[in-house]
């Protein structure tokens, strides 16, 4: 239960209860009928994979992310505020209120984008990856998904061109264990995920995502390894503690299983072995929470203060610089009718 003296764990546990804390407030922002668009999908029960993979990453190093990535985002150094107004379609949004909760990106942050499509962000890290080795620029780049995706032919051509070319990548499934509401031992006859990519030829882990140290030392091997040209594959084996998307309520799932489900909770396993090995103290922890959760009430408020786009923004970073934006529809009508009355 101890950690090691040199441990990192408290920012671990700090990132994590950040995203903890931010994902409850976006499950606020939609109750409130404030968020943009009827859908999402919160990743409570998942801290440590973005907690853990992105700590073994560099400033360099890129990623995409799948439906479910707000924390990831949030650990690679996004502003929570930023990325809540994008939630929320407002215009002070990471993508102007365009993208919303599925679809944030920021090259800034080397965030190569989120995508709704099952494994729809997988094969653009290949390209990445391709990128940096022709160009030498020394960067990783991660795509992470869920274990729906491993259903997906895509993954397999990805896996394959990055082992045959030898890029500096690395596959990130996170297994909350639902593909939407089917289980996992009902979607594939073999959980063992890293055996598909030793097939491949690429490094293959499988790690507790219970303990988000295990999960830092998981990633910090196979990312060193990626970016020496070996690329890598990582299975996270996590509970998804609510349902698909806010929504659903789980009929799928006996309450039985989600009580005990929920007992894998990264968080308070870090907290605790924080107190544990004597690294941090209980009411310091609690202070932290406090602080964090005033923060995170901040996002809120900014999102319900920031302006929704105009809707001359529509067509914005939608088209080339210097090409004419489409003529709106409205408009084109009144132009033809009245070339007809003259």
């Amino acid at each position: 239960m101890g950690a090691p003296v040199n441990s990192n764990l408290l920012e671990l546990y700090r990132t994590m209860r950040r995203i903890r804390t931010f994902e409850e407030r976006v499950g606020e922002l939609f109750i409130r009928g404030q968020s943009a668009g009827s859908m999402l999908h919160l990743s409570i029960g998942e801290e440590s994979s973005a907690a853990g993979v992105s700590s073994a990453m560099k400033p360099q190093d890129t990623f995409t992310t799948h439906h479910r990535g707000h924390g990831i985002f949030l650990a690679r150094g996004a502003d929570p505020k930023q990325m809540m107004a994008e939630i929320g379609g407002k215009e002070s949004g990471y993508c102007r209120g365009k993208g919303g909760s599925m679809h944030i990106a920021d090259m800034a942050l080397g965030h190569l984008g989120a995508n709704a499509i099952v494994g729809g962000g997988i094969p653009a890290v290949v390209g990445a990856g391709l990128s940096s080795k022709c160009l030498k620029q020394d960067s990783v780049s991660i795509a992470f998904f869920g274990d729906g995706a491993m259903q997906q032919g895509i993954l397999y051509e990805s896996m394959n061109m990055a082992a045959l070319w030898g890029l500096p990548v690395l596959f990130v499934c996170i297994n909350n264990q639902y593909g939407m509401g089917t289980r996992i031992d009902q979607a594939t006859s073999n959980t063992a995920f890293d055996q598909r990519a030793k097939a491949f030829g690429l490094n293959g882990v499988v790690v507790d995502g219970l303990d988000v140290e295990e999960v830092q030392s998981a990633a910090r091997w196979l990312v060193d390894d990626a970016r020496g040209g070996k690329p890598g594959f990582l299975s996270i084996d996590v509970y998804r503690f609510f349902g698909h998307a806010r929504m659903d309520k789980s009929p799928y799932r006996e309450e039985a299983e989600e009580l005990e489900g929920r007992k894998k909770d990264p968080v308070l396993f870090a907290r605790n072995k924080l107190i544990a090995s004597g690294l941090e103290t209980e009411s310091a922890l609690d202070a932290t929470d406090k602080d964090i959760a005033a923060e995170m009430d901040a996002t809120i408020d900014f999102t319900v203060e920031s302006k929704a786009p105009p809707l001359t923004s529509m067509f914005r970073d939608v088209y080339a610089v210097g090409e004419p934006e489409p003529e709106a529809v409205g408009s084109r009508i009144d132009r033809v009718l009245a070339r007809d009355d003259a």
